[in-house]
């Protein structure tokens, strides 16, 4: 990044995406390789399940059909619940072996990524080698820090569904009602937005600061207070090009059978494209946006602290120290 600390304050929603794709740019053949190994495989890993899900479902969806039309108790029943069984238990099972395999390529996708910006940033020589050398420590944080934030958003949607039930069993159906419903689930997916951007940080974080876990996320909450505007809609750009992708995938490949092999085919390596280029941007963005949260409440980061603490020292990663990030705070 050839910009000043300082000069990364202002940057909006433009200049974050104009100082990603310089650094794309700059260095595409390391973001490129880091992107064979670990990017792609996230981006197949994602479009296949989508195609196995509606396959599995689909035999699930026929034999439960079939059995709804079935005496209880012949034979033909209960061969057929065996068989519904088995498939509930492969569709779950399989269900499970994706989210775990896709939870540990995001998080190593990130450790990659974020490390190398650093590296960038900090004007560190980096190649793949070493790149790959660090990333398996930085995830063992990463996972911490993702534990911690599942925990949060699982006991907020828990909580979500506890105020849902008592409203719907305890009001009535009046306009003032109805319109608070809709108020509500606007609140619970601004703060849907709003975990979901500081855990992001709280990854970036975790990398580049000597915090992680509830440490990470209290640091990203304070640092994308300024900055939430600009956070919010790289977010949900981030959002709707990803669900863009995943539906033209649906439409074009799951359910475009009368398109033929070869048209599905073409549109599946399409999409695949399309979805490995936006995982890949939106890596580079969320640590862009982490130096310009930095710059933006005049957090100083010592460059030579930063290239000291990102090298491997003796075979371990050692994070960089809290009182190096925050060295000293420069004024405008």
């Amino acid at each position: 990044m050839d910009r000043e600390q300082e000069e990364m304050q202002f940057l909006g929603l433009y200049g974050i995406y104009k100082e990603a794709y310089k650094i794309m740019n700059s260095w595409r053949r390391l973001l490129g390789q880091i992107s064979l190994v670990l990017i792609l495989p996230l981006s197949v890993i994602f479009l296949v399940h989508m195609e196995v899900s509606e396959v599995l479902l689909s035999k699930i969806h026929h034999n439960e059909i079939v059995l709804k039309d079935t005496r209880a108790g012949s034979p033909t029943y209960n061969k057929v619940s065996d068989v519904l069984s088995s498939e509930q238990t492969t569709y779950w099972l399989f269900k499970l072996a994706y989210f775990t395999i896709f939870l540990i390529l995001s998080l190593l996708s990130t450790s990659a990524v974020v490390y190398t910006i650093a590296c960038i940033y900090t004007g560190r020589e980096v190649d793949f080698k070493k790149v790959m050398s660090v990333v398996p420590k930085v995830w063992k944080r990463l996972m911490a820090t993702f534990l911690c934030s599942y925990l949060f958003f699982f006991v907020y949607n828990i909580l979500a569904v506890e105020i849902l039930f008592i409203y719907i069993f305890g009001s009535g159906s009046t306009k003032a009602n109805i319109l608070i419903f809709w108020v509500s689930i606007i609140l619970y997916l601004v703060g849907l937005v709003y975990m979901t951007i500081v855990w992001h940080l709280a990854s970036v974080v975790t990398v580049l600061e000597d915090t992680f876990g509830f440490g990470a996320m209290i640091k990203s909450k304070a640092l994308i207070r300024g900055k939430m505007g600009v956070a919010a809609l790289l977010f949900l750009k981030f959002f709707i090009s990803l669900v863009t992708i995943l539906i033209l995938f649906e439409n074009l490949v799951v359910h475009g059978v009368s398109l033929g092999i070869v048209s599905r085919v073409g549109f599946g390596v399409l999409c695949l494209l399309l979805l490995f280029s936006l995982f890949l941007f939106g890596f580079v963005v969320q640590t862009v946006l982490y130096f310009v949260c930095k710059s933006y409440h005049h957090e100083n980061i010592d460059k030579s602290a930063l290239s000291d603490h990102l090298e491997v020292y003796l075979g371990e990663y050692v994070p960089l120290k809290a009182k190096d990030v925050q060295l000293e705070q420069y004024h405008v």
